[in-house]
Order: C-alpha cells, then structure tokens, then sequence
C-alpha cells in the first residue's frame, strides 16, 4: 500500500509547481531590479512624485484561479513591518490588466475590485517615499491568483489583514520587485 501511495503524492506535488511557474507579471512601467520613475514616488512626505501605479499585465494563471489580488510592499521600510503601498483584491478571474494610474485613490476600478487602506491611511496607491537618506528600498509588485472569488473585506481594510487572507487562498502568484531610493548621494534615480 505504501508503494502506491508514494507514487500519487509526488505526482499531486509536481503539479503546482509546473502551474506556478507559467503564472507571470510584466509592466509596461516598471522593470525588475531597475530604479522607480518619477511617475511611481510618493508625493508627500518629502518626496515629489506623479504618485501613479504602474502599468501590470499578467498570464497564465491556474485554471482554478477565481480571483486575484494585487500589493505592492516595502520591506525595508524602517517600521519593523515593511509598508503597504498598494492592496487591490476581488479583481475578477477574466481580468489580467491594470492600466496605469488604476490605483488613484480618487477613481475606483470599475471592475468590482476593491483598493482597501494602505499604510499611508488611504485607499489606493501610495508611491515609493523612502526616508531621506535611506538606503535604496526594495518595492515588490506582487499578483496572486486566488482560490475564492470574493476576501470577505472591505475597503477598511488593512494590508495586514488583506495579506492574511490572501495567504490563505493563493494558488499561485508572480512578482516584480524595482528599487527607489530618496538618497542624492546614490545613483540609482533615473
């Protein structure tokens, strides 16, 4: 019996990780390991930026993908938590584009999506706003493709909590993580 077993587990296994790798994110805006533009800063707190999400297109989804959800995170910032900059979910199965400035705070996403709060207070994007000074942080624009249609959340929402559910419900997921500083003395601005 445990002959049997073995061979159906492996087999069950290999399946995602063939599933998860097709799934991908690309930009039209943003590049991996390349620096932020202007167009994607924060304009507050000390910096100056059009304050606009990016562009994100993505493919090749499991086919049981019900749903997807979108964050963008700092894990370097100097909170011991990282920062929410962008929490998007409920975006429907049949959608695999955001276009650029999706995540305004004054528009909402016609599509039943949902921005819930960020770490700035708000719904919708907040840009890259590193501290003055700081070492260039790492910004990770992550799409998930989901096992449920609908988080049982609402725009209040903290990207915490909305990560929480998320975990719980992803098949698969794919990122682009750029970088930003707020440092003249660092070339990484373009």
């Amino acid at each position: 019996m445990k002959k049997l077993l073995l061979p159906i587990i492996l087999l069950t296994v290999s399946q995602y990780p063939a599933q998860a790798a097709t799934f991908s994110l690309s930009s039209q805006d943003i590049q991996a390991g390349a620096t932020l533009s202007n167009k994607q800063v924060f304009n507050g707190f000390g910096c100056k930026g059009g304050n606009e999400s990016p562009e994100l297109s993505w493919s090749g989804a499991p086919k049981n993908t019900k749903s997807f959800a979108i964050t963008a995170y700092d894990p370097d910032a100097p909170t011991g938590s990282g920062w929410w900059h962008w929490v998007v979910f409920n975006i429907p199965s049949s959608t695999f584009h955001l276009a650029s400035n999706a995540g305004s705070n004054s528009r909402t996403i016609d599509d039943g999506s949902i921005q819930s709060r960020t770490d700035f207070g708000f719904t919708g994007f907040g840009g890259a706003c590193p501290p003055v000074g700081d070492k260039a942080h790492r910004y990770q624009f992550t799409v998930y493709a989901l096992d449920t249609e609908k988080l049982p959340l609402d725009k209040d929402a903290s990207g915490a909590l909305v990560g929480f559910y998320i975990h719980n419900h992803t098949l698969a997921s794919a990122s682009i993580e750029a970088k930003y500083t707020n440092n003249p003395s660092l070339p990484n601005k373009k």
